[in-house]
């Protein structure tokens, strides 16, 4: 098992750091968004305008549930690094390629795992990656 240099440490903080900063803000706007469309009152409506503001809702509120569960994979990735587990498959315990961690730096598993967790729907792990 290598271990990854501070230098490249260094890299992918900075890059979670900056996605947990956007993710943040995504999800304080989301929120926001939801409860605005559940408070703004414009006068009657019919059932089709209530009926498109409760699909609306639903969808803000999906999304900032979506960017809460992405806002907490950069949490653990971040606490991966602090760890010194960070670029290590969690599943088989080999590095991750960089590769992966470049598009997928919140990743916790090495590609081969993650497909074997795909495959064989180990649901609770997919959402972590």
């Amino acid at each position: 098992m290598n271990q990854m240099d501070d230098k490249k440490l260094e890299h992918y903080r900075k890059i979670l750091r900056e996605q947990l900063r956007t993710r943040s803000e995504n999800v304080r706007e989301s929120q926001a968004n939801a409860l605005e469309m559940k408070s703004s009152d414009d006068g009657p409506k019919d059932s089709v305008d209530m009926s498109l503001l409760d699909v609306n809702q639903e969808i803000a509120l999906r999304l900032g549930e979506r960017e809460s569960r992405m806002l907490a994979d950069v949490d653990q990735a971040l606490l991966r690094i602090d760890e010194g587990s960070y670029g290590t498959c969690a599943r088989c315990e080999k590095e991750i390629s960089e590769r992966r961690l470049e598009a997928l730096p919140t990743a916790r598993h090495c590609a081969a795992c993650q497909e074997f967790i795909e495959q064989n729907g180990e649901m609770e792990e997919i959402s972590t990656l």
